[in-house]
């Protein structure tokens, strides 16, 4: 089919127009016209992930955070970034990226149904009251901070949990927000939630929340969005089913943790 069918799936699913305005979505290398047979799904387009592109030769790579990020005057081999799009290019690999706009659209209204939380709010709002990043809501029932970093670890898959405060702290009222959640601590706070579950919590940041009455739960960057990868297989596939072979790129947490 051709990659601008599937272009037009992903953008039912999550519109550019939701992505944040110094954000860096959609087809960022390729021709919409490129025929697509064989798709792989990645959070970042790594050299291992490229690598993986090659060797299953693949037609069209789909990431969560953008390669092509700030402005670039230049494409050759002199930085990584420059030597990636020449090695898509090379082989021929159309890449499509959806950030915030996925986040908006999917990525947190997935967290929060992994969490149960009811009476959802949205931490954030992009354009519309009911639309934006973060969500903020209460549990089925209260249970210790350190029940609900367990859960954490296990809907998401995390490789590590950091918690602030008091493990034993009872809570119900939760915000989540994936990937880095700095910026979300005082919106949390202003929505009364007891707990931020989120990712990237610098020391300061951290103490500072806990000052207020906001616990932390740090899942990592990698830990809270790994699960786009599989939501969005499924997503292809149900809607192409066999007319498209859609692969999950082999990934890991950048982070090693020593116990």
């Amino acid at each position: 089919m051709k990659l601008q069918e599937i272009k037009k799936q992903l953008e039912a699913q999550a519109p550019i127009i939701y992505a944040e305005n110094w954000d860096n979505v959609g087809l960022l290398v390729g021709r919409a016209e490129q025929e697509v047979n064989r798709v792989m799904i990645a959070l970042d387009a790594t050299d291992s992930v490229i690598a993986q592109c090659i060797e299953n030769k693949i037609d069209l790579l789909i990431t969560h955070h953008p390669m092509i990020f700030s402005s670039m005057k230049r494409v050759t081999d002199m930085d990584f970034i420059g030597r990636r799009i020449l090695q898509l290019v090379e082989h021929h690999i159309a890449y499509y990226a959806m950030h915030t706009n996925y986040d908006v659209c999917v990525m947190n209204d997935v967290a929060a149904d992994y969490l149960q939380l009811q009476a959802e709010d949205v931490l954030e709002p992009v354009m519309e009251e009911n639309m934006g990043i973060g969500k903020v809501g209460t549990l089925p029932k209260e249970i210790s901070v350190e029940e609900l970093a367990q859960k954490v670890k296990n809907k998401f898959a995390a490789s590590n949990v950091l918690v602030t405060g008091d493990p034993q702290n009872r809570v119900k009222r939760v915000a989540v927000s994936t990937g880095a959640g700095k910026s979300m601590v005082d919106l949390a706070i202003q929505k009364k939630a007891q707990v931020l579950i989120t990712g990237d919590i610098d020391h300061h940041s951290a103490i500072d929340a806990l000052a207020q009455g906001l616990q932390i739960i740090d899942a990592g960057h990698f830990g809270t969005e790994h699960f786009m990868v599989e939501k969005t297989y499924r997503y292809l596939k149900e809607k192409n089913g066999e007319n498209l072979a859609v692969f999950q790129a082999k990934e890991k947490d950048p982070f090693t943790y020593i116990e």
